[in-house]
């Protein structure tokens, strides 16, 4: 019988396959906190980590941001071995630990594009490297001004699905525009993608929380959380749009918003007073939104030796 992700200990996730970590996701019943983190941030405790003081405040997942497989680094972080950062992380936290790749189109405009190193592409050549570092979970998204499209999402799921799909959690899906003005607002997702997304090999899907995308309102945000859940898949809402440095009502209805549509796993995102991860206390204020003081405590005192 697979833990929930509530209840899991380090030794657990250590030993878990791809299927045993989703499955436990599944069994949290929508109370699994993804904590975003800009690895080349300073870290707000200057001596202690953004993903130790993430963890502290209760995150269940590690999601980190701007993650280069080339030259692996997240700040705060000391490593002999560059590839040994993700295991060094988990050494740490005791969390699982997923990191973006952005499947940029580079045929669309964008105003002021930010040019990506090759190492945060999309590629299949860079998800390998994710999964020999250590990494469980690979979300397809954008970062403002790249030129991520849901085109080439559904392109980087396919190719990676067909190469490593049984070797890492696959989960995809924009937050905000990623500077393609087509795909802004509503049209960021619809049910004719997530099918898309899902016959491409996608096991996770991503939809902005409500309240946090123009258009992405509670109602329409559970029919597409309804309509991942009628294909046996799992869903993240994400906060990408600054809010995670909101107060406190914002975020404790974003969360009860999120839990109302469904969702199993809920996102905050890495932009709070400024980039590097969400207000510390905001995690925690979301956390227990979502599943009480009981089981955030729990999260947050748990030993990484346990």
């Amino acid at each position: 019988m697979i833990k929930r992700i509530l209840d899991l200990d380090t030794s657990d996730i250590k030993n878990m396959t791809k299927e045993e970590k989703l499955l436990s996701i599944k069994n949290g019943e929508g109370r699994t906190i993804m904590s975003e983190v800009i690895c080349t941030a300073t870290p707000l405790l200057w001596d202690v980590s953004n993903v130790e003081l993430a963890s502290a405040f209760g995150a269940d997942i590690l999601l980190l941001n701007l993650y280069d497989v080339d030259n692996p680094y997240v700040e705060g972080i000391p490593v002999g071995e560059p590839k040994e950062t993700i295991k060094k992380i988990k050494f740490y936290t005791g969390r699982m630990v997923g990191a973006n790749l952005e499947p940029v189109d580079q045929d669309i405009l964008v105003h002021d594009r930010i040019k990506l190193p090759k190492g945060r592409i999309a590629t299949v050549e860079n998800v390998k490297k994710l999964v020999e570092q250590g990494v469980d979970i690979v979300l397809l998204t954008g970062n403002p001004k790249t030129g991520v499209t849901n085109d080439k999402i559904i392109q980087s799921i396919k190719e990676i699905k067909n190469t490593v799909g049984d070797e890492i959690i696959i989960a995809a899906g924009k937050m905000h525009s990623a500077g393609s003005t087509e795909e802004a607002g509503g049209n960021i997702i619809n049910k004719e993608l997530i099918k898309e997304f899902i016959g491409a090999g996608s096991d996770i899907i991503l939809i902005p929380a409500p309240g946090t995308v123009p258009g992405i309102t509670l109602d329409y945000a559970k029919e597409l959380v309804d309509y991942c859940h009628s294909y046996n898949k799992l869903t993240i809402t994400s906060i990408g749009t600054s809010q995670e440095g909101a107060d406190e009502w914002t975020i404790r209805n974003i969360a009860i918003y999120s839990k109302m549509i469904g969702t199993d796993i809920h996102h905050i995102g890495d932009a709070g007073m400024s980039p590097g991860m969400a207000t510390p206390e905001n995690i925690m204020i979301y956390s227990i939104a979502i599943k009480g003081k009981r089981h955030t405590y729990r999260r947050m005192a748990r030993s990484v030796n346990r």
